[in-house]
């Protein structure tokens, strides 16, 4: 009876040590798809294990607050890293604007629309169903969709019919079953999903910067300091393109 109790003792402790090796990406909900690539591509090169956690930034940067172990984190504005910043909850010499995007207008793919973002644009009469996007006040993609909304003199008329989503790929998911007329996403969210059409894209001064940046957390180590390096690299920024998103750092491996 010792001698399987000490058995599986040493099981449990090898996959703690085993679970504990792996590096974890807290990444914005946006970032899925090319993330996996990429933590794809980095493991079969290294053979180091990579654990993606996605989801809302401001989640993410909540659940690191609560003690989640993470070595990286990757948010969808400069809110939500502030905020671990503040917390002193990151490697601050390490925070990195990594990515930007753009904000656009998508309709399923049956119901295809046309929408001016202009502020002559009657937008009562263009898109008179309910749209939909992320969390107005937490979500980084509500927050600049709010933004251009008033910049264009929309936002008294659809905040009635605006619903909320937990991200923008929650966003994304209504509008692919037709649960939403028009959702408010990003360019690469866009591109990545055959059963919506871009109806419009906002102007790029209707809101701040779309800014994607990272940094190390404090228990990184060297294998998430590879990683951190490799997502700065030419191959990474090949990738990203690929996805619809814009690169804004310099690589950091000089290719």
């Amino acid at each position: 009876m010792e001698k399987w109790i000490w058995l599986g003792l040493s099981l449990i402790s090898l996959c703690a040590q085993a679970d504990e090796k792996k590096v974890r990406i807290f990444a914005a909900a946006s970032l899925t798809d090319v993330m996996n690539v990429l933590i794809k591509q980095y493991s079969k090169q290294t053979g180091e294990p990579l654990v993606p956690v996605y989801g809302g930034s401001g989640t993410l940067a909540k659940q690191l607050e609560q003690g989640a172990p993470g070595d990286l984190f990757i948010s969808a504005d400069e809110k939500w890293m502030q905020y671990l910043k503040d917390k002193q909850l990151v490697q601050v010499a390490s925070i990195k604007p990594w990515l930007s995007n753009r904000l656009v207008m998508v309709t399923p793919l049956a119901k295809p629309l046309s929408i001016r973002a202009e502020p002559s644009t009657d937008i009562r009469q263009q898109a008179p169903g309910y749209w939909c996007t992320g969390d107005t006040l937490s979500v980084p993609v509500g927050i600049y969709a709010k933004q251009s909304l008033m910049a264009l003199g929309w936002w008294e008329t659809l905040k009635g019919r605006l619903v909320s989503t937990q991200d923008v790929r929650a966003t994304l998911r209504l509008v692919e079953r037709d649960e939403c007329d028009v959702g408010i996403v990003y360019a690469s969210d866009a591109q990545s999903s055959s059963q919506v059409k871009v109806a419009g894209e906002f102007p790029e001064n209707s809101h701040v910067p779309i800014v994607y940046p990272m940094a190390l957390l404090p228990q990184a180590g060297a294998q998430a300091n590879g990683f951190y390096r490799y997502l700065q690299s030419a191959e990474a920024k090949k990738w990203l393109i690929s996805f619809g998103f814009k690169p804004v750092f310099a690589d950091s491996l000089g290719e």
